[in-house]
């Protein structure tokens, strides 16, 4: 899908200096997916201590499997 964005050039031209990919079309998509990344492990990371095992559930025989 063809799109046209106004991009800030300054940006576009850091994020391709330092991810060192080889066209802005790659640079522009890696940003996007570690975005998309980022927003899924700030919500994962707020999941943390609110979901309720069952007492009987051990992990630490899981950790240990052969």
């Amino acid at each position: 899908m063809p799109t046209n964005l106004s991009i800030d050039d300054g940006l576009l031209d850091t994020a391709l200096k330092i991810s060192g990919l080889k066209t802005k079309r790659d640079t522009v998509n890696q940003a996007l997916k570690e975005f998309i990344q980022r927003r899924e492990a700030e919500d994962l990371i707020e999941m943390f201590g609110s979901i309720e095992y069952e007492k009987q559930y051990d992990y630490k025989k899981l950790r240990n499997r052969p």
